[in-house]
């Protein structure tokens, strides 16, 4: 009920994953992402329990296909799952249990993998994949949202819309993208304004966070105050 693209960056060693569907918050059941070591969608009828055993085991050191195949042993809905895995070296790997709804499937090239169920056809898949392919010009996240855009245009989930989210890391142990539509009659279009909004509000303040590289983050008082100046706000901390 589900289609997703996981994606790897690795000039910057991202890793992100776009997914919408025709059910409620989307995002809190199928992304799942780790720095370092790469993204997981797990969807269908979902077990949330595989993203975190298959980033686990691509830890330390298995590939995709192996992760998958691990994680699925225990699994007696296994037929009922789809899931895919993209790792740091820019390998992929998917599963379809055979009782996934129709249509269902994946693609997946260097660097790069779609899968979806219970889609309008196969070329919602493959469109996913086209766009991805051919946007290499827009930024990473927007090109992950460009693709689903274009997956939408042809039909998406057969039952019709509802959430998105999409979700990205780089080095740090938290992701520096994490948007969710839980519920919207145009998830994907609500997931776009709300990147944008991002950009102009959250991305510039990323680097004074608390981060690997500087722990405690920003802490200069006199230069927290000036920022809010100049955006009309009469704040101060407390001296």
């Amino acid at each position: 009920m589900t289609w997703s693209l996981l994606a790897h960056e690795p000039e910057t060693d991202s890793f992100g994953v776009a997914v919408t569907t025709c059910a409620l918050a989307v995002g809190a059941s199928c992304p799942f992402v780790r720095a370092g070591v790469g993204a997981v969608s797990t969807q269908s009828i979902t077990n949330r329990y595989l993203g975190p055993a298959v980033l686990e085991a691509m830890a330390r050191g298995l590939s995709p296909a192996a992760a998958i195949e691990g994680a699925l042993v225990g699994d007696d809905g296994k037929n009922l799952r789809q899931i895919h895995a993209i790792d740091r070296h820019g390998r992929s790997a998917a599963w379809t249990g055979k009782n996934c709804v129709e249509w269902c499937g994946s693609r997946s090239g260097r660097g790069w993998s779609v899968a979806g169920n219970m889609l309008a056809g196969e070329e919602v898949v493959t469109d996913t994949a086209a766009s991805f392919i051919a946007r290499s010009e827009l930024p990473f996240p927007e090109r992950m949202l460009a693709a689903l855009q274009a997956g939408e245009m042809l039909g998406g989930d057969k039952r019709g819309r509802q959430s998105a989210a999409i979700k990205v890391i780089t080095h740090e142990d938290f992701p520096d993208i994490d948007l969710r539509v839980d519920d919207h009659a145009v998830p994907l279009d609500e997931l776009e304004r709300l990147l944008k909004l991002w950009r102009e509000q959250r991305a510039p303040s990323l680097k004074l966070q608390p981060r690997r590289a500087n722990p405690s983050g920003s802490t200069d008082l006199d230069a927290m105050e000036a920022r809010w100046q100049r955006q009309g706000l009469d704040l101060k901390f407390r001296r």
